[in-house]
């Protein structure tokens, strides 16, 4: 009797279907129309559609997809369509971008949509046979007679849209919506979701979000709303999909309310989750604000399934550290591995956020950029320049110089400079001297080919803009005289020092460091026989302490150096030492006054951060490369001294270090030196 009946009910909905106000064209005679029209257009602009999808269903009024309104109750049931309610903000938005589409969580069997579905029934057949959403649409609004098919004609209607181009999207965007089996597809869903299963209701609500509908239509708060119903009664696979959807939606009542239930959820789930996939999934959709404790469960449920890691999952579960905001050393360590393994088969977007989390997470792997850098390198054939332009950019802001590479693209840049902007011509600029590199050999070509790119610009860039490139080059030693000149030519100093500019002291340095340069650099500067100094101060900071102690060690007496000392142009000495002419005493302060001897040798300890050298190496960067070229014109030999490394020694080790650096010839090189050609 039950199966009768059932067949009955089945029936009576399927003649039901059949007899819509409006039969659904075709998906080719739509297709046809929509390529006849010169541009997209919004399908909400048709007031034919709108009445269409307001009065399509009178016998479903009561499961309206009414805009939100304070007055109105979202999960009410029993209220009637008002006509002037527009839908046209349900339908005009673009799926969120931020949101996982449902071909990523495909990658992963764990987290397939696995549809319950008897593929012996004709329906399924046709279903799997749709090329494009008007065909599921066309097959929903002729044969869909249950809950079941519906859910899974919208599923599979998100995954042909959201596998087509941008542009295929724009039209096949306003095919569905102008579909007339779409508004009974969403009416369905909203009169049935509390009979849903939790897999069809999950996915369903991941895919109407994602095909656009707008977060305040009752259909979607509906659908928040029930999940948050049936929240405990979800397995893992779907906490994984509903997360993913949630962090695409915006902060409301009901959203937050089903947020904070979820990361309940997921807080009492973490120690039973065994795929990397989910947990990676759930990381990046808790995101920065997740407590941490949460992001500590996150990472100790990962490091259990660390060695079933695979390369996808390393490379999500790396940029989902960076979208968790957390730095966990070994799980970074391992996707490292990973990822150095598999150089080959990453894409250059995935590069680019590869090195970018690095940067947020405050992560430095010198192999790991190393291995990235080479491949770059050994395949630069095949890269655009501009694409190589990002490349370097990314490593700029890591600290780390690829050497290498950059003497490729410089030798490209030489042999074809017309394919750079001004844009792109400030990023290099930026590059080259923030890392201190100069190709070996064509040293002069480069500067003079950056410098004729520079000149075919001026009449059209900005006072801040031809600031940026001339402090540039200047870092770098060379004087762009042409640019120099209208630097100077414009009324520039008042333009770039507004009091309420936010970058007004930067500004400063740059401007300073300008007329520095100009005057040290310039061909016609000569060594000078002797250097105005002053004491800065008596006493030195607490992390140059040690280096005192250690100098008072070694030479005997305080009176044998000076430190803090200031010199001209602002320059600043942790220590001063001046020796005799072979190197072989150390003279005392008293004694070394006698400033016109030019018979005494200067040094000049300089105890710097190891930020201010290119990540992994000793190579100075721009500013401090700039600094040692200046004290070298100055008449100072430069010692510079990585001061975190120096605090880590022992005292006999530093005592130790520093005799080396103060009797041996060889402890720095010749003051001739400005800026280190790479070998």
């Amino acid at each position: 009797m039950n199966n009768k009946t059932s067949y009955l009910l089945s029936t009576v909905r399927y003649m039901y279907s059949c007899s819509t106000v409006l039969a659904p064209k075709s998906s080719a005679t739509t297709r046809k129309h929509i390529l006849w029209i010169s541009r997209y257009r919004d399908p909400l602009e048709n007031v034919n559609f709108r009445k269409l999808f307001l009065n399509i269903f009178p016998s479903l009024h009561g499961s309206s997809l009414r805009l939100l309104s304070q007055k109105t109750d979202v999960f009410s049931t029993d209220a009637k369509i008002q006509p002037e309610k527009s839908t046209e903000a349900l339908l005009g938005e673009r799926a969120p971008q931020s949101s996982v589409e449902l071909g990523k969580l495909d990658n992963s069997g764990s987290s397939k949509v696995k549809h319950v579905m008897d593929h012996s029934e004709p329906f399924y057949n046709s279903l799997q046979k749709c090329t494009c959403p008007s065909d599921v649409l066309d097959l929903a609004s002729e044969s869909a007679v249950s809950i079941k098919h519906f859910t899974n004609c919208l599923t599979t209607l998100w995954r042909l849209f959201k596998n087509l181009s941008e542009d295929q999207q724009h039209y096949e965007k306003q095919l569905i919506f102008e579909h007339p089996a779409f508004v009974k597809l969403c009416q369905q869903l909203l009169r049935d979701s509390r009979r849903m299963t939790r897999g069809d209701l999950v996915f369903s609500l991941h895919a109407v979000v994602n095909l656009g509908i707008p977060q305040n239509t009752r259909l979607v708060q509906t659908l928040v709303r029930v999940c948050q119903e049936k929240l405990n009664q979800l397995d893992n696979r779907c906490v994984s999909v509903l997360a993913t959807t949630l962090s695409g939606l915006e902060k409301d009542k009901n959203v937050s309310a089903l947020q904070a239930g979820l990361q309940l959820l997921v807080e009492q789930r973490i120690p039973s989750i065994r795929d990397i996939f989910i947990l990676q999934n759930l990381m990046r959709c808790m995101g920065k604000d997740a407590p941490v404790f949460l992001k500590k469960k996150l990472e100790m449920a990962v490091l259990k399934e660390i060695d079933h890691l695979t390369f996808p999952n390393a490379l999500r579960v790396f940029l989902a550290l960076d979208a968790m905001n957390y730095c966990s050393f070994p799980i970074l360590n391992a996707c490292s591995k990973k990822i150095q393994e598999n150089v080959h088969d990453v894409l250059f977007r995935q590069f680019i956020l590869i090195l970018e989390a690095c940067y947020n997470l405050q992560y430095r792997n010198v192999k790991l950029f190393s291995v990235l850098a080479d491949y770059v390198n050994s395949t630069a054939c095949l890269w655009d320049k501009r694409q190589i332009i990002l490349f370097l950019s990314a490593f700029d802001t890591l600290g780390f110089q690829p050497s290498e590479l950059m003497g490729i693209f410089a030798e490209r840049l030489t042999e074809d400079p017309e394919f750079l902007k001004f844009k792109d011509l400030l990023v290099v600029l930026r590059v080259y001297s923030r890392l201190n590199y100069v190709p070996r050999g064509q040293k002069h070509l480069f500067f003079e080919t950056l410098n004729s790119c520079l000149n075919k610009y001026l009449p059209q860039i900005s006072n801040t803009e031809l600031l940026k490139a001339v402090y540039s080059l200047c870092i770098l030693g060379y004087l762009p005289h042409r640019a120099l000149d209208e630097l100077l030519q414009r009324d520039t100093r008042n333009e770039l020092l507004l009091s309420d500019d936010l970058y007004k002291e930067q500004k400063e340095m740059m401007l300073r460091c300008v007329k520095t340069c100009m005057e040290l650099d310039s061909p016609s500067f000569t060594k000078p026989s002797f250097v105005l100094t002053e004491n800065f101060s008596s006493s030195v900071s607490l992390n140059l302490r040690k280096a005192r102690d250690a100098l008072v060690e070694l030479l005997g007496d305080e009176n044998m150096f000076r430190e803090n000392v200031q010199l001209p142009y602002k320059y600043h000495i942790d220590f001063e030492i001046r020796m005799d002419s072979d190197r072989k005493k150390v003279l005392p302060k008293a004694t070394a006054d006698d400033h016109a001897d030019s018979s005494v040798q200067r040094l000049a300890f300089l105890f710097v951060p190891l930020s201010t050298f290119c990540v992994g190496t000793t190579h100075p960067q721009g500013k401090l490369a700039m600094k040692k070229r200046h004290l070298n014109k100055l008449g100072y030999d430069v010692i510079l001294v990585p001061n975190k490394k120096f605090q880590e020694m022992t005292n006999e080790d530093a005592i130790k270090f520093l005799k080396g650096k103060v009797y041996s010839e060889n402890a720095f090189p010749s003051s001739e030196v400005t800026v280190q050609d790479n070998n």
